[in-house]
């Protein structure tokens, strides 16, 4: 009877340790394995040349497509090989309330300054910037980053839209081609606080 109760016992401590080794290696937080909620998308800001771009409210996905490349050799039955081709990286747009702040316009003014000379119209050293989207949880801590390559400007609306029946904000556009982008894995996941108010 004793050996029986030591075998049960042995067995719902294995059982335990399963149940929380795969609790463990199925969580989507490491650091943080209670959190339950991914990340919200309202809480980023936009870098580039070192500084943090202000008031910008919106900015498009990061999205990249690999074309498919299709092909046959002739003595096979009438099947398709697929392979990876070109990658094609979307380009970003950034929108954020119309201010008196120039990052926008000082960049789209590189790429082409409307009344410059001949031979200054562009600023060729310099047009392209390297960027980095960062992404915080909700209690403003930086949870993730992705930096974003060769950006440059190739739309700009200093205005969307006038309209005289609406009390939206005025809204300045910029779209950025680039190259690639990657996650900046140097940015790891926070510990998240945790405090009683009040005390």
């Amino acid at each position: 009877m004793r050996s029986r109760s030591l075998i049960l016992g042995l067995v719902a401590v294995a059982v335990l340790v399963v149940s929380v080794a795969v609790t463990i290696e199925a969580t989507e937080f490491v650091v943080n394995p209670y959190r339950y909620d991914p990340y919200k998308q309202f809480k980023f800001r936009v870098k580039w040349d070192g500084k943090y771009v202000p008031g910008v409210m919106y900015v498009s996905g990061l999205t990249r497509t690999t074309e498919v490349v299709t092909h046959r050799k002739g003595g096979e039955p009438s099947t398709i090989h697929r392979s990876p081709g070109q990658t094609v990286y979307e380009p970003l747009v950034l929108e954020r309330g119309r201010t008196h702040d120039t990052a926008f316009e000082t960049w789209v003014n590189k790429v082409w300054n409307f009344g410059a000379g001949l031979g200054s119209e562009a600023s060729l050293s310099d047009f392209r910037k390297d960027i980095v989207i960062e992404l915080y949880n909700e209690a403003g801590q930086l949870a993730m980053a992705w930096k974003v390559y060769n950006c440059w400007p190739s739309k700009y609306s200093a205005v969307t839209e006038f309209n005289s029946n609406s009390t939206d904000i005025a809204i300045e556009s910029v779209t950025l081609e680039h190259e690639a982008w990657e996650r900046d894995y140097a940015v790891v996941e926070p510990t998240e606080p945790s405090f009683t108010e009040p005390n």
